[in-house]
């Protein structure tokens, strides 16, 4: 409500803007026609003037025909009074032109300038008829006394009317632009509200279609929030996926751990062997959602940099080994086959826990995902400055289509468990988080029905 009362919507602020354009350009043409138009035509005319003087100063033609040609060709009124004070007249008759009237003021000029020893003068006079300002110029040459008369302002039709009706003129513009305004905000605003409107639903989980209508920011709205809509289905069937692994995940192992538990009370409390036997089971299981629990825990540390990552400098490949020989058990129980190829050393400068974490969830991922052969590749070799850690398996592989989303945290390419090991669909996405704060490159290449190579690659230090 509050946002409501101190904003504007937005076909009062194309309103505004509008008039304020509009206004804005009238002012300043009329500040260029009354201002900086006036004083450069001002100029023009005494340069035009000044040059029409020295031709005069410097003629090699009759005066009479030289007076009629730069008066025609300069649009200037010019009159020459011989020695028998006969005037004869040239162009006088355009508008505003005082030499052809029996103006008082003129003829006293006139008058003081042939009776004066002087060759050239002006005089500077404010006409009546056009109530502007103009330019005496006088000039003797020979026995003749030349008369020369320009405005020094324009008094086209067209400048007097925009200068008579520059109110009227003003209040046009004004109600156009209101009329203009109305019509471009409601030709953008209307798509905009429709989106607004459309945009609201969007928590409703509709499948909804946001118009469009040309204009391409407007466009480019209604395809990022379809982009958004389909984000938000995605987030909202993995919400659904996690809800199904989660609960699929804890049921399990409480389900064992209740059983045997009450097994171990009513029945094999008895035989010391079968009840280890029973505790054995009830702790794996208990591990099992300790794993869950864990994973869930780590990812939100990473994402929220709530653990700080300590940097320095080891052996990977004699981490590896470690690892790999956790994983001995599987062999011999489940028949795995780790495939293993390092080199005999890689410093490397990074978080050793948290690497090492990358390494053992893309080794549960391999275990999880392998084939019937049961074959997991864990290969490290040198590339260019760079080593290249390699973890592979041998399953149905990943779609194209999908291998975008297996980074994202509780997606999970088989929905169905295919081992004995727990798998929350977080591993990859705590992978993606550590890898990231590192800055490593990593990634996934894989086939349909050949399995997948999980890799990332690790700067050397230099």
């Amino acid at each position: 409500m509050n946002i409501r009362k101190k904003t504007k919507g937005i076909e009062f602020k194309t309103l505004l803007f509008i008039l304020i354009f509009n206004i804005s350009i009238i002012l300043i043409i009329w500040f260029c026609e009354v201002v900086i138009f006036n004083s450069l035509y001002k100029n023009f005319q005494i340069n035009k003037i000044n040059h029409i003087v020295e031709k005069f100063n410097n003629k090699e033609s009759d005066t009479y025909v030289l007076a009629e040609t730069l008066a025609y060709e300069n649009e200037v009124c010019i009159s020459v009074v011989n020695s028998k004070n006969i005037v004869f007249n040239y162009n006088t008759l355009q508008k505003g032109c005082l030499l052809n009237q029996n103006n008082k003021l003129i003829k006293e000029l006139m008058n003081d300038f042939i009776n004066k020893d002087v060759i050239n003068d002006y005089y500077k006079i404010s006409n009546p008829t056009t109530n502007t300002k103009g330019i005496l110029y006088a000039v003797k040459t020979n026995n003749e006394n030349v008369f020369i008369y320009s405005n020094l302002e324009n008094i086209s039709s067209f400048v007097k009317l925009f200068k008579g009706q520059f109110v009227y003129f003003l209040m046009i513009i004004i109600i156009c632009s209101i009329f203009i305004s109305i019509f471009i905000a409601n030709k953008v605003t209307k798509p905009i509200r429709k989106i607004t409107e459309k945009a609201k639903e969007l928590g409703e989980g509709k499948n909804i279609k946001f118009p469009k209508n040309g204009i391409l920011e407007i466009d480019e709205l209604s395809k990022t929030l379809e982009d958004v809509q389909k984000e938000l289905n995605k987030n909202e069937e993995i919400k659904r996926d996690l809800l199904a692994n989660v609960s699929h995940d804890l049921k399990t192992p409480l389900t064992m751990i209740k059983a045997y538990a009450e097994m171990i009370k009513d029945i094999s409390y008895k035989d010391h062997k079968k009840m280890n036997e029973h505790l054995d089971i009830i702790m794996e299981e208990s591990d099992r959602l300790t794993t869950l629990v864990n994973d869930i825990l780590e990812l939100s540390k990473v994402q929220n940099d709530a653990y700080l990552y300590n940097y320095e400098e080891y052996d990977l490949v004699k981490e590896i080994k470690k690892i790999i020989k956790r994983y001995e058990v599987m062999k011999d129980l489940e028949q795995y086959n780790f495939e293993v190829t390092l080199p005999k050393k890689a410093l490397i400068k990074a978080d050793k826990n948290k690497i090492n974490q990358v390494i053992y969830n893309l080794l549960n991922n391999a275990i999880n995902y392998t084939g019937k052969d049961k074959i997991v590749k864990i290969n490290m070799v040198k590339e260019n400055n760079k080593y290249l850690v390699e973890i592979i398996d041998s399953g149905k592989g990943i779609k194209s289509e999908e291998i975008p989303y297996i980074w994202d945290k509780y997606y999970k390419n088989d929905k169905n468990h295919q081992r004995n090991i727990v798998s929350t669909g977080l591993g990859l996405s705590i992978v993606k988080e550590i890898l990231n704060k590192h800055n490593f490159e990593y990634g996934v290449i894989s086939e349909v029905g050949k399995g997948s190579t999980f890799y990332f690659k690790i700067d050397i230090e230099t």
